[in-house]
């Protein structure tokens, strides 16, 4: 059974990868930020109870089944009404700092000259904006094995298929990124 710290410790370390993949797959962050809420509020009231080093994957799960639960719940809610703010574009930028995940421990990245910082964020915001442009089942497998980095096993387990599976939507968002990222002139 996994302390209240152990509990805590757990959300602490997937809060923002959670909520940015979430952002990804529901393009919504108010609702991405509910869905991450109510996925932590699930495992902390059901599966506390469980070994702390089940706590990550069954988290993810959670998270996974309610992200689906959402875009039922939407479908739904669209076939009855048509709510008009679906038609609005807002081109707003996230609260998310993507320099954040490139700090190393000691903090290097202060070391970078602007330019370089500069730079690398625009790079990184193409990234991010052709992640979003994955089919969902790509961008589920790739975020889940390399931004979570979780092995196939534990990928196959929280999308709920084959470990070949997997391979296949991590190989083929790979293989889309990198040609997508070589049109826009970003080579390794």
């Amino acid at each position: 059974m996994a302390s209240d710290k152990e509990l805590s410790d757990c959300l602490k370390s997937v809060e923002k990868r959670a909520f940015k993949r979430t952002v990804y797959a529901v393009r919504d962050e108010d609702a991405a930020l509910d869905i991450v809420q109510d996925a932590m509020i699930r495992l902390a009231e059901k599966y506390a109870d469980r070994p702390a080093a089940e706590l990550p994957l069954l988290f993810q799960r959670i998270l996974s089944n309610a992200t689906m639960d959402w875009f039922r719940r939407k479908k739904v809610r669209n076939a009855v009404l048509q709510n008009m703010s679906d038609f609005d574009v807002d081109g707003s930028g996230e609260d998310f700092d993507l320099l954040e995940s490139l700090e190393s421990a000691e903090g290097m990245l202060g070391a970078e000259s602007a330019a370089d910082t500069v730079s690398r964020s625009q790079i990184l915001l193409l990234i991010e904006s052709e992640i979003e442009e994955l089919p969902a089942r790509q961008r589920e497998a790739f975020l889940l094995r390399y931004w979570e980095e979780l092995d196939t096993a534990e990928t196959a387990a929280v999308m709920g298929c084959s470990e070949g599976s997997v391979k296949t939507h991590c190989s083929r968002a790979v293989h889309a990124l990198a040609k997508a990222l070589r049109t826009k002139g970003i080579v390794p």
